[in-house]
């Protein structure tokens, strides 16, 4: 994902912030730091991720962009291990919300579309003889032990199901995929509203 300035970078912190942290504003922020909230952490590497990707587009143009992209990059990355969460600055589009953190493990080489949910313990990375990651479409779901392997194409609004292993591509928008290895198992009416 490039954000190129700081404009795109705040509006799109605004809309994130609202996904893990609700609309009620600084309320909702200190009663979730207050109570050591989940949302609240998973909120502050979603946060500092779209920061380290900010500056990661312009780290080449000014020395002080690379120097902040270093630094910035070294505060995800410690948070990440603090959380459970393993992942490249430029992975996701926007709209990305983490349900659960512990155990995600996301090839910096793959590319996920807007509004993607990661629900935990997922993989999403090459197949460990091949470079080759996968590309994620807009608005997929993938639920709690979920894996994506390989050189694999997934389509818009896919579902895919907890403990499944996806290693072949899928074409069909709004399908759910699930099984070892994955296949389509139905075409869910109900995810065709889901962001939309």
């Amino acid at each position: 994902m490039h954000i190129p300035n700081r404009k795109e970078l705040r509006r799109i912190l605004s809309e994130e912030r609202a996904l893990y942290l609700g609309r009620r504003g600084r309320y909702q922020e200190i009663l979730r730091f207050l109570k050591a909230h989940p949302d609240y952490y998973s909120w502050k590497y979603a946060r500092r991720m779209r920061i380290t990707c900010f500056y990661y587009g312009k780290r080449k143009n000014n020395p002080y962009y690379a120097l902040m992209y270093l630094l910035s990059s070294r505060r995800m990355n410690m948070l990440g291990r603090k959380l459970g969460i393993e992942a490249g600055e430029n992975v996701f589009d926007e709209g990305l919300v983490i349900y659960h953190t512990q155990g995600i493990v996301i090839n910096g080489n793959a590319r996920v579309g807007k509004n993607c949910r990661l629900y935990g313990n997922n993989c999403i990375g090459n197949d460990g003889i091949h470079a080759a990651c996968p590309i994620i479409g807009d608005g997929v779901r993938i639920c709690v032990g979920a894996k994506v392997i390989g050189d694999v194409h997934i389509a818009n609004h896919v579902v895919v199901a907890a403990g499944a292993v996806v290693v072949k591509s899928c074409d069909v928008e709004h399908a759910v995929l699930a099984g070892i290895p994955a296949k389509v198992i139905a075409i869910e009416e109900q995810s065709k509203r889901f962001l939309d």
